[in-house]
Formats: structure tokens, sequence, C-alpha cells
């Protein structure tokens, strides 16, 4: 569709913004805060890789969550891709009733990272990350980290990464192992 000089453009619904961006495939990751007693996690597929001098990266949380006042009295997070086989991880964080605290951990094979953030050893990859900065963005918040550490799962270890797309969790094949 293209606009011609002087048109009037009818801003798109609600439902049909969604169907579109559905058609953008996401990766799915798992934005964690604290450890042991104090750990909570969400399902997340807003993440965004911003600079790398410095190394920053983006997501985004709904305003008002709960989640997001942690976060901002934490001053950091850490956000772990999830691997196609994670995909009940992926299903069960993203319910408002998910575990917390020390079942969170537990449920997640969660360790302590250098930050003091939860961070899983069997993701894709973790980032942990300082919080640099928070924009209120419509009736979301965008939050910048510096990422202070990373890791990354064995190369060729699972089936590849957990992917959204179409409203739905599907994966990408593992790329083969070069020898």
């Amino acid at each position: 569709m293209t606009a011609t000089t002087g048109s009037l453009l009818a801003p798109p619904d609600v439902a049909a913004f969604r169907a579109a961006m559905g058609r953008f495939p996401t990766g799915v990751t798992l934005l964690t805060l604290g450890s042991g007693d104090t750990t909570t996690a969400m399902t997340l597929n807003s993440l965004t890789s911003v600079s790398l001098d410095p190394l920053l990266l983006l997501v985004s949380v709904r305003t008002g969550s709960r989640t997001l006042s942690l976060v901002s009295r934490a001053r950091g997070f850490a956000v772990n891709v999830l691997g196609a086989q994670q995909r009940p991880l992926a299903q069960e964080f993203a319910r408002p009733d998910r575990p917390r605290g020390r079942a969170a951990m537990t449920r997640l094979a969660a360790v302590p990272g250098v930050t003091g953030h939860a961070v899983l050893p069997a993701a894709e990859s973790s980032f942990e990350c300082v919080l640099e900065e928070e924009r209120e963005a419509g009736d979301h918040t965008l939050l910048l980290g510096r990422v202070v550490a990373l890791g990354t799962a064995a190369e060729g270890g699972g089936p590849g990464p957990l992917v959204f797309h179409q409203g739905a969790f599907t994966g990408l094949p593992a790329r083969p192992v070069q020898g």
C-alpha cells in the first residue's frame, strides 16, 4: 500500500497491527532478575541489539508491571535466549501465576550470574545487564541495558533457538557443526 501526496490514511486498528507484527518472527527469551528467594522471571520476545561500543541491548516491558518496578529497583537484569527444547519454560513464565523465588530458580535450573541475576546455563545465550536507561513508550517501558557479562551454549549442543511467529512457538534448524 502506498500513500499519495495529500492523502489521509486511517491508522490501523490494534488487531490489524498485531496480525501484521505476527508475521515478523522473533526470538524468545526469559528476562530474569534476582536469584534464590528473590528470583523473578518472565517470557519476553522484545530483545534488540543496540550498540557494540559500548555493548548495549534493549528490551520492552509493560509499563506498570511488577517486573518493571523490580528491574527499576535492582538497576539491572539478565536476558536468557531460549532454545527450542525450552518451549515449556517460555509458556510457563508467560503466565501471571508463574513461579517466583526459589521455585523459579529450581524450575529454570538457573544459577546466580556475576551480577546476582539468575542465568540459565542451558540457554542459547545469556546477557547480564546493568540498567542504563528507562524510557516510557506507549504502554511499555524500554529498558536499555549495558551488557557486563554473557554466556553461550556449546556450539551444536541443542536443537536451535525457540522462535515466536504468527502467534505460535516454532523453531529454526540448528546450524550443522563445521568440522
